[in-house]
């Protein structure tokens, strides 16, 4: 067994302004055996590595301040998984923070595990709209079992709004690092690879009813914000091509329901892609989006057909400027009900 039960990672940039609130959050469980890993991930503008340090100093033996130099949040992820002493790994945001009763739950239903750990749990995430002060709550309590281990062939159908991301996921630690997982450097959006990229080796897998993680979302520096994701496409171009190449879905996933799933993720991957291509004013933009579309059909032909005849896939590729009018108008309309970003 590992020395601790789960591994916190808590990727820090210039964070010393909300850092201290996500820390505590975790802390707030008070029990021994977890860490917490502060990474610095080369911080400029503010005391971000003091702030790591002086958490190290008041909390010995489960805070660790590592510093290393800027190689954003995917680079700072892969430092803390080297690190890691714990069973499981799970990364916080240093901007986010978890539900302390949620989190006490969490720990002591991992322990039941302890001759037999999961290759994943999942839990819930609620979204925290910081423009008008609502929640938004993401359950998985009418598509995942409950109370018992399961595998992918249990599961059910999962709607766009509620796919696994990394607020959800505590991912067991040794099957992170068995999996090849690579995060690229200086790229945002990794979150999606970090997520995508085990799937496949999660065979005991168990949904935990609690509402853990707390997300902020809506500031207008914020990476999900759609004026910085318009101006990101590339780095979004580059997540979305390193999950092409990570499967052919059709020969290297198992689970039909699990392969059906990460069709549809990558369907809403191609869909950001185009999306946020065509919103930009880029004179290569259309090169773009037909770039990406033809990575899919070279590097996956199987995946390209299935997205291409699906719902998003057709109304993503609708011919003419019209087409392009139809699809931003179907997105904006999307946006408004959903309030995604």
């Amino acid at each position: 067994m590992a020395d601790k039960l789960v591994t916190y990672a808590i990727p820090c940039y210039n964070a010393a302004e909300y850092m201290d609130q996500c820390i505590e959050s975790i802390l707030a469980c008070q029990v021994d055996d977890i860490e917490i890993l502060i990474v610095d991930d080369g911080s400029t503008e503010d005391d971000t590595l003091q702030k790591a340090q002086d958490w190290e100093e008041r909390r010995p033996g489960i805070i660790r301040a590592i510093h290393q130099e800027n190689g954003g949040h995917g680079a700072a992820i892969m430092k803390a998984l080297d690190e890691a002493a714990g069973t499981y790994f799970k990364v916080v945001d240093s901007d986010d923070w978890l539900d302390d009763e949620a989190n006490r739950t969490m720990l002591s239903t991992l322990r039941t595990f302890e001759d037999d750990p999961l290759d994943l749990m999942l839990v819930n995430y609620v979204y925290e709209h910081t423009v008008d002060g609502t929640q938004e709550l993401v359950r998985y309590h009418r598509i995942l079992p409950q109370e018992h281990v399961f595998s992918w062939e249990d599961i059910g159908r999962f709607p766009p709004t509620k796919y696994i991301l990394m607020h959800s996921v505590v991912y067991r630690t040794q099957m992170l690092r068995e999996s090849g997982l690579q995060l690229p450097r200086h790229t945002f959006y990794v979150d999606n690879i970090f997520v995508y990229v085990p799937l496949p080796l999660c065979k005991r897998i168990y949904y935990l009813d609690v509402d853990l993680y707390h997300y902020f979302i809506g500031r207008e520096d914020q990476s999900v914000n759609e004026s910085v994701m318009i101006g990101r496409i590339d780095q979004q171009l580059r997540i979305t091509r390193i999950m092409i190449d990570a499967f052919n879905l059709e020969t290297d996933v198992e689970s039909d329901k699990l392969r059906s799933y990460m069709l549809s993720y990558l369907a809403m991957m191609m869909t950001i892609c185009t999306v946020f291509t065509m919103l930009s004013d880029r004179d290569d933009k259309e090169e773009l989006r037909q770039g990406i579309w033809n990575h899919l059909q070279e590097g996956d032909p199987y995946a390209y057909r299935k997205i291409r005849r699906s719902v998003l896939g057709r109304g993503t590729n609708l011919p003419g400027d019209w087409g392009d009018k139809t699809m931003i108008r179907g997105y904006r309309l999307t946006q408004k009900i959903f309030k995604f970003n």
